[in-house]
This record gives C-alpha cells, sequence and structure tokens, in this order.
C-alpha cells in the first residue's frame, strides 16, 4: 500500500520531540548565515546568489541525468540578475526555461502557487513538448492515456518497479488539496513546510516527467518564504546530489509507509544542515575572488585575461594551456601566448611544474589565499 491510498491521506504527523533540536540547529544556522550575508556588499551578496543558483540548477537537474552547460546556466541567471560579469555565453532556450523556474520560484517568493504557475513551469522545462525522444502533456497534469505514472529502474523486461503514483483520474482534486495546504499561513514551521511540500507534491507526481525537479523547486520557493529573502546563499539540490542514493532510497520508504513522516523530515532538516554549512566554503571563496579583483584593479588587464582569470577563479576543469586560451577567447596563439606572458610577468599567473607537452599555467596562490 502505497501511502496516498491511507485512509488517513494527507494527515502527515511527525515527532516533535526527534526534530526540535534538529529544527532548532537548522534555524540558527539560517539565521546566522543571512546576518553575515547582510553585512557584506552589494555586489558580493550579488556573486554569492550567482554561484548558488548556478548550483541549484546544474545539481537539481544533474539528480536527474541532466546535464547542463555551466556557463549557459551562469549567463542566463547573470542577465536576469542584472549582474555585469564576463564571458557571458549564448543560451539554449532548454537552459533558459529551467532557469525560468526557479528565479520565478525565488525572486517571486510571495507569490501564490497556482496550477497555471506549475503548468507555465513545466511548459518552460519542456519547450519541445519532449522529454528525450518521447512526446509528452506539458503544461497540464498528467493523462489516463500515458499509462499508470511508475518510478522503474533495471533493464527492460526485469524492471523494478519503486513507486506507481496516483491515478490520473484523482491528480485534479489532489493538486488543489495541496495547493490550498501549501497557500495556507497556518502555523507550521516554513522549513518543517519545505519538508512536507518536497515529499507531498513528488508522491502525487502529477507530470509526466520532471516532478523530481519541480518538487525542489516549490522546497526552494518554501525556503525562500522561510528566509523571507529573495536572495539564495545556500543550495538543497546540490546537497541534495552529493546523497542522491539516500534521496531516493528514503523517498521510496516513505512513500510505502505510514503518514508519520518523522524520518523523512528528519534526513530533510539534517540535509539542509550541511546544505548550509557547505555555503561557509563557498562564500570564502566569493570573498577570495573579490579581494584578487580588487588587486587586480591595479594592474593592466584586457577583456580577454579577464575573462580567462574570471573562468580560473571559478574552477577551470583540467589544464589552463595557451592553446585552451586561444580557443575559449577566440583569438591567435601568438595572442593567446602575449596575454599569458603578460599576466606572469605581472605576478598574476605562475607556471605549473614541468609535466607532458604543454606548458600549463595557474593562478599564484599567494594572491587567492
Amino acid at each position: 500500500m502505497y501511502i496516498y491510498e491511507r485512509q488517513d491521506w494527507p494527515d502527515f504527523h511527525w515527532s516533535q520531540g526527534k526534530l526540535l533540536n534538529p529544527l532548532a540547529t537548522v534555524r540558527h544556522k539560517q539565521g546566522r548565515l543571512l546576518g553575515h550575508m547582510a553585512g557584506l556588499g552589494f555586489s558580493l551578496r550579488a556573486e554569492a546568489t550567482l554561484q548558488i543558483l548556478t548550483l541549484d540548477v546544474l545539481k537539481s537537474n544533474e539528480i536527474e541525468g541532466e546535464l547542463l552547460d555551466r556557463e549557459q546556466v551562469r549567463s542566463s541567471i547573470a542577465r536576469r540578475l542584472g549582474i555585469e560579469t564576463f564571458g557571458l555565453v549564448p543560451v539554449d532556450r532548454g537552459v533558459e526555461g529551467v532557469v525560468e523556474i526557479l528565479m520565478d520560484a525565488t525572486q517571486n517568493y510571495e507569490a501564490p502557487l497556482t496550477a497555471e504557475r506549475l503548468f507555465g513551469w513545466h511548459a518552460a522545462m519542456f519547450p519541445t513538448g519532449r522529454s528525450g525522444l518521447h512526446k509528452i502533456t506539458v503544461g497540464a497534469w498528467r493523462t489516463h492515456e500515458a499509462g499508470p505514472m511508475q518510478v522503474v529502474s533495471g533493464p527492460m523486461g526485469r524492471e523494478k518497479v519503486h513507486f506507481q503514483a496516483p491515478d490520473a483520474a484523482i491528480l485534479e482534486k489532489e493538486m488543489q488539496r495541496f495547493l490550498d495546504w501549501f497557500n495556507d499561513t497556518a502555523d507550521l514551521d516554513p522549513v518543517l513546510k519545505a519538508g512536507i511540500a518536497h515529499l507531498w507534491f513528488v508522491t502525487i507526481h502529477p507530470f509526466d516527467d520532471g516532478n523530481g525537479r519541480i518538487a525542489r523547486t516549490i522546497a526552494d520557493l518554501q525556503l525562500a518564504r522561510a528566509d523571507g529573502n529573495a536572495q539564495r546563499f545556500y543550495s538543497m539540490s546540490a546537497q541534495i546530489r552529493k546523497e542522491r542514493n539516500t534521496y531516493y532510497a528514503l523517498l521510496e520508504k516513505t512513500q510505502k509507509s505510514g503518514l508519520d513522516v518523522t524520518d523523512w523530515l528528519a534526513w530533510f532538516l539534517s540535509c539542509m544542515d550541511r546544505a548550509l554549512s557547505a555555503t561557509e566554503e563557498l562564500l570564502a571563496g566569493v570573498l577570495r575572488k573579490s579581494k584578487f579583483w580588487d588587486w587586480l584593479a591595479t594592474k593592466q588587464l584586457n577583456d580577454r585575461q579577464r575573462l580567462m582569470l574570471n573562468k580560473l577563479l571559478d574552477g577551470f576543469e583540467g589544464k589552463l594551456t595557451s592553446s585552451k586560451w586561444a580557443k575559449i577567447v577566440k583569438c591567435s596563439q601568438d595572442t593567446a601566448l602575449r596575454d599569458i606572458q603578460q599576466l606572469l610577468d605581472q605576478g598574476v599567473l605562475v607556471k605549473e611544474a614541468p609535466g607532458g607537452r604543454s606548458t600549463s599555467y595557474i593562478l599564484n596562490k599567494f594572491i587567492t589565499t
């Protein structure tokens, strides 16, 4: 029996005693983080928000096996936030769609969640009307024509059914009940409400595809309400990605149990605790980057050099060589070598220890620590 088939569905309940301490810890960390960010300048808060939202979009899609282009995601978010940054790139409509969803959820967190709003999110997520090669119902609840909505794994012919969602015939009623609850201002801790909303929505599974990503977006919207802040300084999706196996296993266990969701909420709180802790490292990187650019203000840099230094500060993958430099900034090999040599002369870059046929370069660690 699935959780939604129980007579008391959806009257979730939990042990207040077991959740009291972890909830207090998370709320304390939330407050401390928001206080820390309030003390930073606007540009640093904007940079932190840009990095967190980029991470959130990438990791929420990665949980479902969808790999997006990081530079496109970052460029789309930067433009929407009005942040001037180096190296903005063209963005395809699929990436624009998933970015638009998270931006609407977090920047317009006070607006009510409605069926039409969810339909808009879903249509933005699947602009071609297809999931991979398969045509799906877009911008509307799934229909019975597609058959039972099942979460399965394993090879064809030996699939394992992890979960079967409610029948399509009752979706409108189920979703209205969910939306009425979500928009209600009843006295419930907003962080606990985020955890319950995530579980409830993904259990109804109202769409042909994209339910997990939209469930996490709904949780992000509710966490923005909990923070009372449109700027995001931590990413639940990034932490869930690290704990994906536990995440899926606990969802399956909860959906096959009773209405006591204490274990799910306890994990949700602990995951959020770890997400808040991970933010401290990210913010330290934002501060280092800011100090580095302050130092670079005394140097003579062209746009190509600014672009590449920004990429190095954001975590350049692989080794930086003159040929990669030329390819990324679309210049000749000779121009790339001149750009690099100027940065070497100014102490911005240093050569890595010899290894392989090509010389590679890294930021001078003494000015980035």
